[in-house]
């Protein structure tokens, strides 16, 4: 394997049980509630949806965020992804 080069963009994402998810490379909390969170990362947009969420850890400094709660979904919206994403899920959810 390779090392990562310097500069490259790089992010993490540690789940523990569908109950804990822990996130490096956020740049910021576009909006949050206890069913959704939306992060900018440096790879893109991340809906994480679910049940009973709440930020357990938030440090922009370090990137990093830690949510707690049920997760039921992670997904990067970008492009026409994120249109099609909006509309199956507000079907869904309604």
């Amino acid at each position: 394997m390779s090392e990562p080069m310097k500069g490259q963009k790089r992010q993490e994402v540690k789940m523990l049980n569908r109950k804990l998810l822990e996130i490096t490379g956020v740049l910021n909390v576009e909006s949050f509630d206890n069913e959704e969170f939306l992060l900018e990362t440096e790879l893109g947009f991340l809906a994480i949806r679910g049940q009973n969420l709440h930020m357990k850890h938030l440090s922009l400094e370090q990137g990093l965020v830690a949510i707690e709660g049920l997760i039921h979904t992670l997904a990067y919206l970008d492009g026409t992804q994120q249109a099609k994403s909006k509309s199956l899920f507000g079907k869904i959810f309604k």
